[in-house]
């Protein structure tokens, strides 16, 4: 780290000096490292800082090595950034408050408040339906804090596999009649009235619990405007099999409104009623993405292919 983003580091926090606890985690391709930095003689013991190093060429795992990728993922941490300046104070859904963002070159450090410190310590591999609504009504809050939001400096579509930063992936689907219709599953969901900012990435590894049964939301790189069902849809589909996806559709939406409406200034069963309309269709949106993306992948099943065959015949 070079000794400018110490520096701010040190002032953002009053501390007289820093030194790494850990490495949480390698960024995606190699564009940097999330780390938590202890802190000497400061009014809080741990910070959690990102440090974004945009390398001239990605070695992306699964063989994306483009330009289009690149420019994607630089794309993602000016996102991030911009978030993180303009819009995450006004947030309901909690979220790791933001004490510093700097940019130097290629470089981009963001200051983040340490969830684990803050009570949010446990992560889930497998989840509870306890554990379920508390994520769901997580997404309801942030998307009742950014109704008729215009999302300014974030994605304008939110979510990583928006149909128009995937050419790749829809280039290479086998599956023909997906591919046909995913310019139609993705203006779908374009046209609906009511839209929100989305986290775009809400899968369960980006959920902080605690141990009192409350949910924290990280990794903003792809926030932006959308449909609230597609965070809803992808969320589900981190954590469910296909069984239980299917058996508990009806649970999963009545849930996920009941703690929306809740959340809302009044309520909208007009915003509803078109929201779960959209459901399965968020649902097919991320399986085109997929099944172009990683064709052997554990997410393509039963469920999602009826899904899917569902709403193109319904196109």
């Amino acid at each position: 780290m070079n000794e400018h983003f110490k520096s701010i580091i040190l002032e953002t926090t009053g501390a007289s000096s820093l030194y790494v606890k850990e490495v949480i985690q390698e960024l995606w391709s190699g564009y940097g490292k999330i780390m938590r930095l202890g802190l000497r003689d400061a009014p809080i013991d741990t910070v959690v800082i990102k440090h974004v190093q945009l390398p001239d060429i990605s070695n992306h795992p699964r063989g994306w090595n483009t330009d289009i990728g690149h420019q994607r993922k630089v794309r993602s941490y000016q996102v991030e950034t911009a978030w993180y300046k303009n819009y995450s104070r006004d947030s309901m859904a909690r979220l790791p408050k933001c004490l510093a963002v700097e940019t130097m070159g290629d470089e981009v450090l963001m200051v983040l408040e340490d969830l684990d410190a803050s009570g949010f310590s446990l992560r889930r591999g497998r989840v509870t339906w306890e554990d379920i609504s508390s994520c769901l009504q997580w997404l309801a809050q942030l998307h009742a804090s950014y109704l008729h939001c215009n999302p300014e400096g974030l994605w304008e579509q939110g979510t990583y596999w928006h149909l128009q930063t995937r050419p790749q992936e829809l280039s290479v689907l086998t599956d023909r009649r997906l591919k046909e219709a995913a310019y139609a599953i993705d203006k779908k969901l374009y046209d609906c009235r009511y839209k929100t900012i989305v986290h775009g990435d809400a899968k369960l590894a980006n959920f902080c619990f605690s141990g009192g049964g409350h949910v924290a939301g990280v990794d903003f790189q792809y926030v932006g405007g959308g449909c609230g069902m597609k965070d809803v849809a992808y969320f589900i589909g981190s954590c469910l099999d296909e069984r239980e996806c299917e058996q508990l559709e009806t649970d999963i939406l009545d849930t996920y409104f009941g703690h929306l409406q809740k959340e809302m200034k009044e309520r909208n069963d007009e915003l509803e009623t078109e929201w779960r309309s959209m459901y399965r269709i968020a649902w097919a949106d991320f399986h085109r993405f997929l099944k172009g993306w990683s064709p052997g992948h554990w997410k393509i099943n039963g469920y999602s292919e009826r899904v899917t065959s569902e709403v193109i015949t319904n196109l």
